[in-house]
């Protein structure tokens, strides 16, 4: 990961504590073209973890980790991320894999941002 990879990944960490209560344990930020990949591990809080355990509790928690989150950047644009990389924020792709607790999002800009941070 390069610096602005790293703050990027900060960012995310900060803006999913601040409007989940928890953000990832580790986060790793690949820019590829227009897209921020985002490989996230210990997403999960104990509750979460709970409730995947039941039997329908997987797929209730899988909607609201992919839902929901696309749902918190559409309500509260990432501002902090744009003025990072002087790029409009577009669209946000999400998974998780609950059993182990590893997710993916896929942050889309307006802008190359891979070939003006490289």
């Amino acid at each position: 990961m390069n610096k602005v990879e790293a703050e990027f990944s900060n960012l995310v960490k900060a803006f999913r504590k601040r409007h989940m209560g928890k953000g990832p344990r580790e986060i790793r930020t690949t820019f590829c073209k227009y897209w921020a990949i985002c490989e996230m591990e210990g997403n999960l809080s104990p509750v979460e973890k709970f409730i995947a355990s039941g039997t329908d509790g997987k797929q209730v928690l899988r909607n609201a980790r992919t839902e929901m989150v696309k749902d918190m950047y559409r309500n509260h644009p990432p501002v902090e991320m744009e003025q990072l990389l002087g790029a409009k924020f577009i669209e946000l792709f999400v998974d998780i894999d609950l059993d182990k607790d590893f997710g993916m999002s896929i942050f889309v800009f307006d802008q190359n941002i891979q070939s003006k941070f490289s």
